[in-house]
């Protein structure tokens, strides 16, 4: 990887259980931020290392993000977790999001954030979406319970994705929280990606255009896709459950 667009601002090697916070820069000085927050188990206190799958599929989505925002001057942040699991009580996940914010304040106070996050990632990014700086979040196949808290998403724009073929993460979940968040988020919708499951593998094209597109969007930095404005607009439930179409380009 060119070490001009890639570099390591907390290293440690991947054996240990600390949080790592890697940056794709932009191509001048930082005036947006995406933070990629990786999926996880429900309990582990394994330490996350970089070979995990969960991990390297989000590496692909900040590379793409990088690729399409990099002249924007927009920094993508990747978040590597302590340890692979939520692990109830301590919601290990949500401690390391609000530690790489805090983070982000430090180096870039003022800054708007956007978050992405898959599963596991995705919960805790719509957990710490109330943080002052935090402007929305993009939710891949988010791994949700049935209380789930959306106050935090006021004035916040929401985009949750999910394939219909996923087994790992329950889709009529999302779309549950979709239903109660809208009543608090600045706007939000929800697509059902068919054919795909939990790892966003198949159809990984159309994942990658829509967190671009919907980034880009909610970042202020070109209009919102047709696709994704129609669906904030359409009422309950027509803008929660809509299906992805094929081939869409950000």
């Amino acid at each position: 990887m060119d070490p001009d667009r890639f570099s390591l601002l907390t290293g440690v090697p991947t054996s240990t259980a600390e949080p790592t916070l890697t940056v794709f820069g932009p191509a001048g000085r930082t005036e947006a931020i995406v933070l990629v927050l990786h999926g996880g188990r429900a309990r582990s206190t394994q330490p996350t290392r970089t070979g995990q799958l969960a991990y390297r599929r989000m590496v692909s989505i900040a590379r793409n993000l990088h690729a399409a925002l990099r002249a924007e001057q927009t920094a993508i942040w990747l978040l590597r977790n302590r340890v692979r699991g939520w692990n109830e009580p301590s919601q290990d996940a949500v401690a390391d999001a609000n530690w790489a914010l805090t983070e982000l304040a430090l180096r870039h106070p003022d800054v708007p954030i956007l978050l992405v996050g898959h599963s596991m990632g995705a919960r805790a990014a719509l957990r710490v979406a109330g943080w002052p700086t935090v402007v929305g979040v993009c939710a891949l196949a988010p791994w949700l319970a049935p209380d789930e808290e959306v106050g935090q998403l006021a004035g916040r724009t929401v985009l949750i994705a999910h394939g219909d073929r996923d087994r790992w993460t329950d889709p009529r979940q999302s779309f549950d929280y979709a239903c109660r968040a809208r009543e608090h988020a600045r706007a939000i919708c929800r697509f059902e990606v068919t054919g795909s499951g939990h790892a966003m593998l198949r159809r990984a094209a159309d994942w990658t255009a829509l967190t671009n597109g919907f980034v880009a969007g909610a970042l202020g930095i070109h209009e919102q896709l047709p696709v994704i404005s129609r669906a904030m607009a359409a009422p309950v439930p027509e803008g929660l459950c809509g299906r992805l179409p094929t081939g869409l380009t950000a």
